[in-house]
């Protein structure tokens, strides 16, 4: 009974060090701090200010496979943030993994690789393995054929505000950016190659 409430009250002070704001505990022992937190137990204050999109995101994906003749095969794009919103439209209790695991996968990729598509630490390493698997996963789920890489692409809409004209709603589309990540090596069922 009191190694579990030893273990429960430093799991509680380690994850109060890593959501409070900086202080000399926290600097002093942030490398322990963040062993014991990430990648399980990672805290944020989004569920008390939450910081809702400004933009739409489409994340798409394809996928290439090496014949026998060694011709490489390019297959078409494909929706994942559509086949996400067709899982929930119609769904009374949709899943909380079908909203936003796709969606907050991106979004912790784009804090750990900036611009470039460069991971510059172990955790921004961890971040590109998870969205390449979620991506793989989709992908292999989708027609069961083999592929050795994937590729996604990522086109962000501003939102329009509320009551926009419908030519200023296409002046915003206009606006889109799109990003293509790099090829990324699976194994041909779709799971992790390192």
């Amino acid at each position: 009974m009191a190694l579990c409430l030893v273990t429960a009250l430093a799991h509680i002070g380690l994850v109060f060090l890593h959501v409070a704001p900086s202080n000399v505990v926290s600097k002093r022992y942030g490398q322990q701090v963040n062993a014991w937190v990430y990648p399980l137990f990672e805290q944020n204050w989004r569920l008390f200010a939450p910081d809702p999109d400004s933009v739409n995101r489409k994340v798409s994906a394809r996928t290439a496979h090496t014949a026998r003749d060694g011709s490489v095969q390019v297959g078409p794009w494909t929706d994942l943030t559509a086949l996400d919103e067709s899982a929930i439209e119609h769904n009374a209790f949709p899943s909380h993994t079908s909203q936003n695991l796709l969606r907050r996968s991106w979004t912790s990729y784009v804090e750990l690789h900036g611009g470039d598509d460069v991971p510059r630490s172990d955790r921004a390493v961890m971040m590109q393995q998870y969205l390449r698997n979620i991506a793989a996963d989709r992908m292999a789920g989708l027609n069961g054929k083999p592929f050795e890489n994937i590729q996604l692409r990522v086109v962000t809409l501003p939102v329009a505000a509320p009551g926009t004209a419908a030519d200023d709603r296409r002046a915003a589309a206009a606006k889109a950016e799109t990003r293509l990540l790099p090829w990324w090596k699976v194994a041909s069922d779709g799971s992790d190659r390192n």
